[in-house]
């Protein structure tokens, strides 16, 4: 038999195992070293029962379509030629071919499938619902498993660290990505099954959000009148209720100065009328009200020192109003 008709994609050759490379498309990232010497002892005593498929790169040169496994069975077994198939695929048929070799005869990691079915349609350049029906999935469950990408690979590692399956990580998909993680960790911690962890996604979005960031209110006095006749009503509130305290109101280097006295005695509360008159407190009285001749407009209203020096036994609070 010609050269020629050996090489006929179909046919299955003995190729020397160091000329056939990895495929750069193939979707799993992690692989059971167990599992894997479990396989070359029995490829060892039984040899290889299904050969493994390739496609020429170059002179003499073979990449991998499917069957990693396999060969790094073969590799660890120290083989030095194995059996393999000879295919004619492009990159996307070669893409596609190693992710349903996967996913037929060992569960890929929820990511790894997901990254190879990414892969895939962005070699085909096809729409979800065409590379759900090349791949055998409905178009819901192929999407879910594209969402899968949207958590953060440390996200993703905790979860394939873990063993987490699709279901726990979709439950968390529901969830802002800030608060994600923080479920994942108590999903692991509790060993939650995945109702457990529907549950918790479900407290947690319905656990009242904190309190905003507490805002002051600055009011604005646009009427110099409405801030003196505020005061005025609380001197008047006071003698209501007996206390003498006084007023004055002057103007003063461009400022409206408003003083109010209280008299107090020695422990510092104020004192009732009587005993103010005793202690020659000034008798009470509403001043003139010079802020009546202002016009209206926006005012500044800084701490100012009194105009001048408080009588004995009493305090004073001087507002000045620019």
């Amino acid at each position: 038999m010609s050269r020629k008709e050996t090489q006929k994609p179909g046919r299955v050759l003995l190729l020397p195992i160091d000329s056939i490379e990895p495929s750069p498309y193939q979707a799993r990232t992690a692989f059971d070293e167990p599992e894997i010497a479990a396989l070359a002892v029995s490829i060892l005593q039984n040899g290889l029962l299904q050969p493994v498929s390739v496609r020429r790169v170059g002179l003499r040169k073979y990449q991998l379509v499917a069957g990693e496994r396999r060969l790094r069975a073969c590799r660890l077994a120290k083989l030095e030629k194995i059996p393999a198939i000879l295919a004619d695929y492009d990159d996307s048929e070669s893409a596609a071919l190693g992710l349903l070799e996967n996913l037929q005869r060992s569960q890929l990691d929820p990511f790894d499938t997901a990254r190879g079915i990414k892969e895939v349609i962005r070699l085909w350049g096809c729409t979800q619902a065409e590379a759900a029906r090349r791949l055998g999935l409905s178009q819901p469950a192929l999407a879910n498993k594209l969402r899968l990408l949207t958590l953060t690979p440390e996200q993703q590692q905790l979860c394939a660290a873990h063993h987490l399956t699709e279901r726990h990580a979709r439950a968390v998909l529901r969830l802002p990505e800030s608060r994600r993680t923080a479920a994942l960790e108590k999903i692991v911690q509790e060993q939650m099954s995945v109702r457990q962890a529907d549950k918790l996604v479900d407290a947690m979005l319905a656990a009242p959000k904190g309190p905003g960031p507490c805002r002051k209110t600055i009011p604005m006095v646009r009427d110099v009148r409405f801030f003196v006749n505020t005061l005025q009503h609380a001197v008047d509130l006071m003698t209501q209720k007996g206390i003498a305290a006084t007023t004055s109101c002057d103007r003063k280097d461009g400022c409206l100065e408003y003083i109010v006295r209280i008299p107090v005695g020695r422990d510092g509360r104020p004192v009732t009328g009587a005993a103010a008159a005793e202690a020659g407190a000034p008798g009470g009285g509403a001043p003139q009200d010079p802020a009546a001749q202002l016009p209206l407009h926006s005012v500044t209203v800084p701490a100012a020192a009194p105009g001048g020096p408080a009588a004995d036994g009493e305090e004073d609070f001087a507002i000045q109003l620019l």
